[in-house]
Order: structure tokens, then C-alpha cells, then sequence
């Protein structure tokens, strides 16, 4: 829906204002946060604009706050951090699990079409649990997801990863990016998910390459990074054909066969 929020009862532009002040949020780091020019913040802030119901829906969800309060009443500091407070306690009474079974165990599933409400929930244990699951081999303690691969940048002649396979990854959680040299990596960032083999990484920014070499190479600011998966399986229904290697192993061997038949 495009459609913007009626003045005549929204209290939007108030209650974004103080959620700000509350969390300690800049307005450039708002818009950020939603895909917003920071001048439209102010402009809600002020009166002057009213955001699209699509943006007042992430927000509601991203802060854990009723859309109905969100709009229609004047939100004061003390709620806002009794929201906190309430979303806290539930989410220690229900925290994500993922089960083991004679499989290994299960992890939630992202598919392309999860990927913008992913970015703006991933901390958000209640629409985690909601999402699909599936069962992957792994042993390894850590934590597991699986990405759907949107983009077929990282196949290269029939080669490699396809759209829509099943990526197994497991969550990078230190600061030693030693192991991700040259991994196939899954990077949540805060404009997008993308998967793409890690060309190099300090601590400003991160480098990342395709397979396919008519892709340029992309650069992503560290302070934008809000996860890094490292791929360790793949599920997929494509079936790739020979490799170029293993065409001329195979012609080689037809060579051989057809001498040994002529006597040669």
C-alpha cells in the first residue's frame, strides 16, 4: 500500500520523534534504519509529511509497537521504555530454538521473498519464530540458517551457485575474519542481503567479488554489516553439467576408447 496516513488523527511524526530521543537515534540513522532520505524524517517530525503506511508498518514492527497506538496517541518516554522492558521479558519467556533431530537439527529458513522484513526483525525473536524451518546436516554447535540465493551472480558457465537454491550458513560471530578468506559469504547489511565470495575485510569495510567476472565488485561499510553467514552446504535442484576440466577428461577417455577398439 502506497497510500499515505491521514493527518487528521496520526500522531506519527510526534511518536517518531520521541522513540529517537528514547533509543538515542539520530535522524539520519532512522532513515537509514527505514530506507528514508533523512530530510523526510524531519518533514514527519514537523507536520509537514506524513510517511506511506508501508514505512509506519516497519517502524511499528522494528520498535515492537502497536500500529493503532503508533498513529492514534501521543506516546510518552516512560511507554516507550515499558515497551523495552515487556518485549524483553517475552522474549526470555519465548526464545528461539531450533530443534535436533536424527538429521542434525533445524534452522530457520529466509527465503527472497523474507528479505526486507528479515533486515528490519532480525533481532526480533516473536517474527523469528514465525518464519519456516527445515532440517540440515550439521553437528557444530553455532548458529544456523538458511538463505534462499536471490541473483544468479555467483554462477559462472553452468557453474556454481543458482537463483533460488538453499544456502546452509552458519552465523560469524567474532572478529577473527581469518576463516572467511575467499568463503562464500551471506552479509545482511542494512540495504539488502547478498551473497557474494569475500574478496577482503579490515575493520572499515568489506570487500566482496561474484563468480561470474561480468559483476563488479562490491563494498560494504562495516558499521552497515548487521550479520555475516558463512556458507557451509547447499541444497539445490539444478543439475550442473560437466565443467570444461571435465569435458576434456571425458573426451580424452572416448580417445583412448576408440583406439583400443581400432586396435591401435
Amino acid at each position: 500500500m502506497a497510500q499515505n496516513i491521514s493527518k487528521n488523527f496520526s500522531r506519527i511524526g510526534t511518536n517518531i520523534r520521541k522513540i529517537r530521543q528514547a533509543k538515542k537515534i539520530s535522524q539520519a540513522d532512522f532513515a537509514q534504519l527505514f530506507n528514508l532520505a533523512r530530510p523526510s524524517v524531519g518533514a514527519y517530525e514537523e507536520g509537514r509529511s506524513e510517511p506511506k503506511i508501508d514505512t509506519v508498518i516497519q517502524i511499528a514492527n522494528y520498535f515492537k509497537i502497536s500500529i493503532d497506538v503508533l498513529l492514534t496517541r501521543d506516546l510518552t518516554i516512560s511507554e516507550i521504555y515499558s515497551f523495552d522492558q515487556l518485549n524483553k521479558k517475552l522474549d526470555k519467556v519465548h526464545p528461539v530454538k531450533t530443534s535436533e533431530n536424527r538429521f542434525g537439527k533445524d534452522a530457520i529458513l529466509v527465503r527472497i521473498t523474507h528479505y526486507l522484513e528479515y533486515i528490519v526483525n532480525l533481532d526480533k525473536k516473536d517474527y523469528l519464530r514465525r518464519l519456516e524451518v527445515m532440517s540440515v546436516p550439521v553437528t557444530q554447535s553455532g548458529v544456523h540458517r538458511v538463505f534462499e540465493m536471490n541473483g544468479s551472480e555467483m554462477e559462472y558457465e553452468h557453474q556454481g551457485l543458482h537463483h533460488q537454491d538453499l544456502l546452509v550458513c552458519e552465523l560469524h560471530n567474532t572478529h577473527d575474519h581469518e576463516d572467511l578468506d575467499n568463503k562464500i559469504l551471506v552479509v545482511v547489511h542494512k540495504e539488502g542481503i547478498i551473497t557474494r565470495r569475500l574478496k577482503s575485510v579490515d575493520s572499515k569495510e568489506l570487500v566482496l567479488k561474484a563468480d561470474d567476472p561480468n559483476y563488479p565488485e562490491i563494498t560494504i561499510k562495516m558499521s552497515d554489516v548487521l550479520e555475516i553467514w558463512k556458507t557451509t552446504g547447499i541444497f539445490s535442484t539444478y543439475m550442473n553439467p560437466p565443467s570444461r576440466l571435465e569435458e576434456r577428461i571425458l573426451k580424452v577417455e572416448e580417445a583412448l576408447k576408440k583406439m583400443k577398439s581400432e586396435g591401435m
